[in-house]
Formats: structure tokens, C-alpha cells, sequence
């Protein structure tokens, strides 16, 4: 490959996670203003502390991966050099644009009911339009498919493992949402569940 091309890999991996991550603190920012407090900025269980270890390990490395990746430890372009090819890099831009997108969307359509973590002791509006009306919840997955593109655009081990492990933290952090949820709307969320995909589309 190019050193043009895997310069612009790198550079669209890196990015993307800055810009995300920097777009999570901003709209904290802007939900705190609008509700007066931190939209559950700090975990309050044992389970949260160590879902927060692993948020910022996902974000240390889908940032700081592409300044150490070389030729090297493309593993799996060895093993499939299509991985390479221009269509998998247009997939993976696509994928990480459509991610960002799709979230900022997400955003929108929660207004000042979004939150980090749970906090039992509050009563969340229950969101159902929009994206939430297929998905209970599409923030999480389109973390997945930024992640995914970021694989298609840096094919490394290190890539897939930091994928598969978001999924891991994010199936446990929106089982706990979901167990919220349920305390706290009943049977309205009940409905919701039987409707709706946890991270994927019901069909």
C-alpha cells in the first residue's frame, strides 16, 4: 500500500475518534445546561467504574492506534489482500461518516434526556422516534459501525480486538439501561422491548 493512502487510513481512524469523543463532551456540556446538572457524568456502581475503564481504553486506542500501526501489523491483509482494496477504504469512510451522522441524529432526537450512566433515582423521559423506534439503542450501535469502519480502513488485529470488545461493553452497559428502564416506565418500556432490536433492527 501507498504511504499516501495509509497516511489517509490513519489520519480518517484518528480523527474520527477525536471528533466523537470531543462531540460526546460538547453535548454534555449542552445537556448539563439545559437541566441544570451532569447528565450521570460519574459512575455510581462497581459495574459503571469498570464499564468507564473500558470506554476510555476503547478511546486511547481507536485514537492512538493509527500513530503506532505500521506495514507490519497489517496481519490481515496478508492473509486477504482485499482488505486493501480502494472499495474497502471507501466502505470504511462511509461507515464512519454514516456512524457519526447517525448519532448526531441520536442527539437530536433525545434532547436533554441524554445521559452517560444510570441513575436510579431519576426518572429519564422514555425515547421511542426516530432511530430509537427500531433500536432501543443506536447510539451504541453506531459506535460499533464507526469501529467496524475504522477495521476496514486499519485491518489490524489490534483493530478487530477493539471491536469485538466495544461490543462486549456496550451488550452489558445497555443491559443495565434497559434494566433502568424497565424499574422505571413498566410496561411502556416492556412494549418497547418486544418491538425493538437492542442493537440491531427486529424483523
Amino acid at each position: 500500500m501507498g504511504i499516501d493512502v495509509l497516511l489517509l487510513r490513519k489520519a480518517v481512524v484518528a480523527g474520527s475518534g477525536l471528533i466523537y469523543w470531543a462531540g460526546v463532551f460538547v453535548n454534555a456540556r449542552r445537556v448539563r445546561k439545559q437541566i441544570g446538572r451532569s447528565p450521570n457524568m460519574t459512575p455510581r456502581t462497581p459495574k459503571e467504574r469498570v464499564l468507564w475503564i473500558g470506554w476510555l481504553l476503547v478511546i486511547a486506542v481507536w485514537i492512538g492506534q493509527p500513530f503506532f500501526v505500521g506495514e507490519k501489523a497489517w496481519a490481515f491483509v496478508r492473509l486477504c489482500p482485499l482488505l486493501v482494496h480502494v472499495a474497502v477504504t471507501i466502505t470504511g469512510l462511509a461507515l464512519v461518516v454514516a456512524g457519526y451522522a447517525g448519532t448526531l441524529w441520536c442527539y437530536a432526537i433525545m434532547g436533554s434526556a441524554w445521559r452517560i450512566g444510570v441513575n436510579s433515582e431519576e426518572k429519564n423521559a422514555l425515547v421511542t422516534t426516530g432511530p430509537f423506534a427500531r433500536v432501543r439503542h443506536p447510539i451504541y450501535a453506531l459506535q460499533v459501525l464507526m469501529l467496524a469502519g475504522a477495521f476496514c480502513l486499519l485491518p489490524t488485529v489490534c483493530s478487530l480486538v477493539l471491536l469485538a470488545f466495544h461490543l462486549v461493553c456496550v451488550w452489558v452497559k445497555a443491559s443495565d439501561e434497559e434494566a433502568y428502564l424497565i424499574a422505571t416506565h413498566g410496561e411502556s418500556y416492556r412494549a418497547h422491548l418486544a418491538r425493538t432490536g437492542r442493537l440491531f433492527p427486529k424483523f
